[in-house]
């Protein structure tokens, strides 16, 4: 018997492959087509099927792994006539070009790889969930192009159109008009061209291109064993026997669901998308019907029947406020909040501000006090880089940011939104001012995209002139401090010698104590306050 080896086979131009499982261990008996290893880029998933039948007698990668085309997988001692079938065709194919007259046995292997069925997941929506599916480009059957559109969803805020990663035929579409997707779910089936031309290729010896490199195509009918524990069971617990494919791993990676946990639909005991997705969904429905308390572990608040009071009307709420409020819990219950009080003097603020009516007026913007707000925190984050911070999602780390992206609070009819006014300490008043009003009004108008609301390093939040003497506000997570800005009035201030009017802005900052301290903030916030209570500061 000979030892043949099993390679990476074309990826189709992708490099460092993730191995997200190897499916067979040394001493396995395989059988032609038999899955190997299951590879992962940031489009598909991918199962390597081997084209002998053997013995595996070595594993040359691991789980977690990183591979290119033409990395060795495993080694197999064939049986049989196919390992004298391979040593007979390897010096035919080593004497003569590719282009050159052979036998179709020998040169069929090497002429062309088989087509591969792409499952095509829903990608990265930006946060985004359970996002309306408005139109659907493509159906069974049709010839696409890489980039070609598949679909197009509708958030409340913007609509976009998901691209094809691969070229090929559409083998399925599993999604409809009016279906809403969330990211992961699976959208359509693609057979992806990946073929290789012998007769165009140039003349190379077997070693260039073995025998025994296998196709990139995944084999749907071959039921592979689950020799290791995949990712998934690394991940959420014990789910080593589970009987699924990789896209479904996937699926369950992506959610953190324990596969052992799940029950099979699917034939001979095979779980099915469907079956972590109606698993999920379960839990949800108990959590909200109290069945479950949340994982806060504090018990839910009891369902009332209000009608029982008098007359009452349900409505139901914005995705954005249901958004908003799951949010808010996060951070409430994970962050421990302290905040802290202090009056800014912004008489000599708004003198200036005012006086630059005109000025304002003819460059079409209007100058509120926001922008000179956002320009002082910027200030101070720079000046007292310790609130300028995130706590990694590790526990173990702090992550130091060297850019000032300020957040502000915008109250809109679908609920409250905060976008984020980018590098704002290299910016001057006018051009936040402008930047302000444009994202104000995007905010009002529905039109901010995902990314308008990311990267945010400190949020402020202000009532202007709704009213309050002061508020604690709710720590933006990741972000680790807030500012709540509440109704400026004219206040008796002692200057040394006799009390005089001033007016006078009452602010707050809330912060997670568990990245910051008592003593960060007071530097912090005197920084803030005297930068606002004389603007030439922000010169400096």
């Amino acid at each position: 018997m000979a030892i043949e080896i099993v390679k990476v086979p074309d990826t189709g131009g992708a490099d460092a492959v993730d191995v997200i499982e190897v499916c067979v261990a040394v001493g396995d008996v395989l059988e032609v087509e038999q899955s190997v290893v299951v590879l992962e880029t940031d489009k598909v998933s991918m199962e390597i099927p081997t084209e002998i039948a053997g013995k595996v007698v070595s594993i040359k990668v691991n789980e977690g792994d990183q591979v290119s085309e033409g990395d060795v997988l495993i080694e197999v001692e064939a049986e049989g006539e196919a390992a004298v079938d391979k040593v007979a065709e390897e010096p035919q194919v080593e004497a003569a070009p590719v282009a050159a007259e052979a036998p179709v046995e020998t040169t069929a292997p090497v002429a062309s790889t088989a087509p591969a069925e792409i499952e095509v997941p829903i990608p990265d929506l930006g946060g985004a969930d359970n996002v309306d599916v408005i139109e659907v480009c493509v159906s069974a059957g049709d010839e696409i192009a890489e980039g070609d559109s598949l679909i197009v969803l509708e958030t409340d805020k913007a609509s976009m159109e998901i691209p094809s990663p691969v070229s090929g035929t559409v083998v399925s579409i599993a999604i409809n008009e009016g279906d809403k997707v969330s990211e992961g779910q699976a959208l359509a089936v693609i057979k992806g061209v990946a073929e290789v031309d012998a007769v165009s290729a140039p003349a190379a010896p077997a070693p260039a291109v073995p025998e025994a490199a296998p196709k990139p195509e995944p084999a749907p009918q071959a039921q592979v064993p689950v020799a290791k524990a995949p990712d998934a069971s690394k991940e959420s617990g014990s789910g080593d026997a589970a009987y699924a494919g990789p896209a479904v791993r996937k699926l369950a990676r992506q959610l953190g669901v324990n596969l052992a946990k799940i029950s099979a639909s699917g034939p001979r005991g095979r779980i099915m998308k469907n079956d972590i997705r109606g698993f999920v969904k379960q839990l949800i429905s108990d959590v909200e019907s109290g069945k479950l308390a949340s994982g806060t572990g504090i018990p839910p608040i009891p369902e009332v029947d209000f009608s029982q009071f008098g007359e009452i009307d349900m409505e139901k709420m914005t995705k954005i406020k249901k958004v908003t409020a799951a949010n808010m819990s996060r951070s409430w219950l994970n962050a421990p909040h302290v905040t802290q009080f202090d009056d800014a003097d912004i008489t000599e603020m708004e003198a200036f501000r005012k006086s630059m009516k005109g000025e304002a007026e003819k460059r079409g913007v209007k100058l509120t006090p926001m922008p000179f707000l956002i320009k002082a925190a910027a200030s101070a984050l720079v000046a007292e880089p310790s609130f300028n911070v995130s706590l990694h999602a590790d526990g173990e780390h702090i992550v130091r940011k060297k850019y000032v992206h300020i957040g502000m609070a915008v109250d809109t009819p679908a609920g409250l939104v905060v976008p984020v006014i980018r590098d704002a300490d290299k910016k001057g008043i006018w051009q936040l001012a402008e930047e302000c009003a444009e994202m104000a009004a995007k905010a009002r108008d529905g039109k901010l995209m995902p990314r308008d609301m990311q990267g945010g390093c400190f949020t402020i939040s202000s009532l202007g002139a709704l009213g309050g003497t002061g508020f604690t506000p709710i720590v933006n997570a990741p972000e680790v401090a807030i500012m709540g800005v509440s109704k400026a009035a004219i206040k008796p201030v002692w200057n040394g010698s006799e009390f005089e009017p001033r007016q006078m802005l009452p602010l707050t900052v809330s912060y997670d104590h568990r990245a910051i301290n008592g003593a960060d903030c007071g530097r912090f916030f005197t920084l803030l306050v005297a930068a606002i209570g004389d603007i030439r500061r922000l010169l400096l």
